[in-house]
């Protein structure tokens, strides 16, 4: 009689598991409309997700040596930056006009000198 009782648990957990899981991922995933282009410099790589032409959702610059420093990104009017990480996603979900193209663009700062500066060109 106590296996039902623990079988019933155990399954919702498990249901409750997956709910959250799930639910993580809807919350954390770009919109099936958003495109994103990335492309990587010598000692960087820069990813944006974008709507259209003038719509930029987030900026993600990894370092590729996965060493960590300050990492920035900037487009149009946003700037943003996180200092001693290898690896982060700036949330900008703006729209910035430019013509005829944009530039996303990220950085990485080590020992207070710039070491690179990296842009995607959003067409």
């Amino acid at each position: 009689m106590t296996k039902a009782p623990r079988t019933r648990l155990r399954i919702a957990r498990v249901t409750a598991a997956l709910t959250a899981a799930v639910g993580l991922l809807l919350v954390t995933a770009a919109p099936a409309s958003a495109e994103v282009k990335s492309t990587c410099g010598t000692y960087i790589c820069v990813a944006t997700a974008y709507q259209g032409r003038d719509y930029v959702q987030d900026i993600t610059v990894t370092t590729r040596d996965g060493l960590p420093g300050t990492l920035r990104a900037f487009v149009g009017d946003y700037r943003g930056s996180k200092a001693n990480v290898s690896r982060w996603r700036f949330v900008v979900n703006r729209e910035i006009r430019a013509y005829p193209r944009l530039a996303v663009c990220g950085g990485l700062d080590r020992g207070g000198r710039v070491i690179e500066n990296h842009c995607v060109m959003i067409p």
